[in-house]
């Protein structure tokens, strides 16, 4: 775990190298996924079936070996416990009301020319959604993935999920069934990607993909992306804490480890402007994380990639919050708006000291699914518009086409395209 302060004479350097950081996947995982990719593409199914049996132990001979059949997702669900079962509800409701009011409108007008313009906003066809096992075999993000998904109004969503010997996840079952999924298939790591995006004998190609995985599953879609659409090229997990000393250092201890039990490779950060404080921090992270299931996870990431940053005063934790552009940002601090306003790179805002990030994991309502590796730069978290596309329209009679084509055959012709300008001149001669 690195110490730093912003007035050390080498903070700068030390700094950069933690923004620039690469904790992704390496050369020899792109050329085995490029390899994986090319066999499935080739081999369909059969390919498959190798990897498969090779990577999970599951052997895939009859139908009930390649799907989970909708029963089984209602059974798992009526297996719940009441509150459980409750609480995958709320989850799911709050996560449908939110994107609901993500949809966007058509437009359709007429401007000054008498040209009527506008777009058509419609769902993708069909969409694919990973949905990881193993360590990472969360129901959440099934609900992430396909209530987008539905709200938007894509007919057909195919899973993916590894099932190693066979075994599944019966809450991800469960959140299957509240969401209404029908196809859910037994394959994963990127020879699923390459399933969704090239089709096979038994699956059917997807127009898009999207879901957290392994570094496999996400280099598969990254090699992938124009073959089929992607929501992102998601990386490891991480979370910034910019936080004042008025908080309890439990709280922001816990919230660090939130990020710290993903994966060895998750990274979590805490600026601020009390070193005390910091200090304190530190001691509850390593309390805490002796006590957690998930310790041996937790501990090698923090002490691999945690950081605890000193600054003299918090508005200069915002600089360098940009600069990270993390994937979750927790604010702190007793007007946390006023650093918002200025923060401009974030996948996810938590605003006060009061929303630990793992509420949004659950049942804020917002996506959980967001940009990593410094992509909150440019990218945004997933959303209704992922399983949608625009497609423009254009209407006009001979007099719009007199308002506005002896511009556009000037143009035409300055850029050297004769064809152009004659398919609108021959209509203002008619």
């Amino acid at each position: 775990m690195q110490r730093l302060k912003n007035t050390d004479p080498d903070f700068e350097a030390k700094f950069a190298k933690i923004v620039e950081a690469r904790r992704e996947s390496s050369q020899d995982v792109g050329r085995d996924v490029f390899d994986i990719l090319a066999r499935v593409k080739a081999m369909g199914d059969k390919a498959l079936v190798e990897y498969t049996t090779r990577f999970d132990q599951h052997n895939l001979t009859n139908d009930n070996d390649w799907m989970i059949a909708p029963d089984q997702c209602k059974a798992a669900y009526d297996a719940l416990d009441a509150d459980l079962r409750d609480a995958l509800q709320l989850a799911a409701d709050r996560i449908q009301a939110y994107h609901e009011d993500q949809l966007p409108h058509d437009r359709d007008y007429t401007d000054d020319a008498g040209v009527r313009l506008g777009a058509k906003w419609r769902p993708v066809d069909a969409a694919g959604l990973y949905v990881p096992g193993g360590r990472a075999a969360y129901p959440s993000s099934l609900l992430m993935n396909a209530i987008p998904a539905k709200v938007a109004g894509v007919e057909r969503l195919a899973i993916v999920t590894p099932t190693p010997k066979g075994e599944t996840n019966p809450l991800v079952l469960a959140a299957a069934h509240i969401v209404g999924v029908d196809e859910i298939w037994r394959v994963g790591g990127a020879q699923a990607i390459g399933a969704l995006a090239y089709g096979t004998d038994r699956i059917e190609r997807v127009d898009v993909i999207t879901g957290p995985g392994n570094a496999w599953v996400a280099e598969a879609k990254r090699q992938l992306y124009g073959v089929v659409g992607i929501d992102m090229v998601a990386g490891p997990s991480e979370i910034l804490v910019i936080a004042d000393g008025k908080n309890d250092p439990d709280w922001i201890a816990a919230d660090l480890l939130s990020q710290a039990e993903h994966d060895p490779t998750s990274q979590s950060i805490l600026i601020t402007d009390d070193a005390d404080f910091a200090e304190q921090v530190e001691d509850r992270v390593d309390v805490q994380s002796a006590m957690l299931a998930t310790r041996k996870v937790a501990r090698e990431s923090w002490d691999a990639h945690g950081v605890l940053i000193v600054v003299e005063d918090l508005e200069q934790a915002i600089p360098l919050a940009n600069r990270l552009a993390a994937e979750h940002v927790e604010l702190a601090v007793d007007d946390p708006e006023a650093l918002m306003g200025k923060l401009h790179h974030a996948g996810s805002i938590f605003l006060g000291r009061m929303v630990p990030e793992a509420v949004g994991d659950y049942v804020a309502g917002p996506n959980h699914v967001l940009p990593t590796g410094r992509r909150a730069r440019f990218a945004s978290g997933l959303s209704v518009l992922d399983f949608m596309k625009r497609t423009s329209f254009i209407s006009m009679d001979k007099a719009g086409l007199e308002a506005i084509g002896p511009a556009a055959i000037k143009l035409a012709h300055a850029e050297g395209l004769p064809a152009h300008a004659a398919s609108i001149e021959l209509r203002l001669k008619t």
